[in-house]
């Protein structure tokens, strides 16, 4: 079911300061801010050879990277995010053996456009992940 690690998502609590950080400490490709209003977030990807990592900003206060920031002030990883060829298909597999979708169980629309879902991090070791359809 599971495809490659399309990215791996780093909460922060100044994005233009992490940017810079992956540019200009790092060397890295970091492309520019987009704004996720329906996700509460906004975000930059840093481009691997194999793949992304995900900056995280919060978006407004009602953002969940908020919540996430108030407990770990200065970041960290958030969730990984795995690609699948079929989403509904990979959502309904796994509400079948138990597994909990966040929200409403209806994938939205990511940053690259395509449809995403997370799961509960309870039910994967304590991990967030998220799936994003290939």
């Amino acid at each position: 079911m599971l495809g490659r690690l399309n990215h791996v998502a780093i909460a922060v609590p100044d994005l233009g300061k992490a940017a810079a950080l992956y540019r200009d400490t790092l060397g890295a490709t970091v492309s520019a801010p987009q704004a996720l209003p329906e996700h509460g977030v906004t975000v930059v990807f840093v481009e691997l050879g194999n793949t992304k990592v995900e900056l995280l900003e919060p978006l407004g206060e009602a953002s969940p990277i908020a919540a996430f920031l108030a407990r770990n002030a200065d970041g960290g990883m958030h969730h990984l995010c795995y690609e699948v060829d079929d989403i509904m298909a990979a959502r309904d597999r796994l509400k079948a053996v138990g597994a909990r979708v966040l929200g409403d169980g209806e994938p939205k629309i990511g940053a690259h456009g395509k449809p995403v879902l997370f799961l509960h991090p309870k039910d994967f070791a304590g991990t967030l992940v998220e799936l994003e359809q290939v």
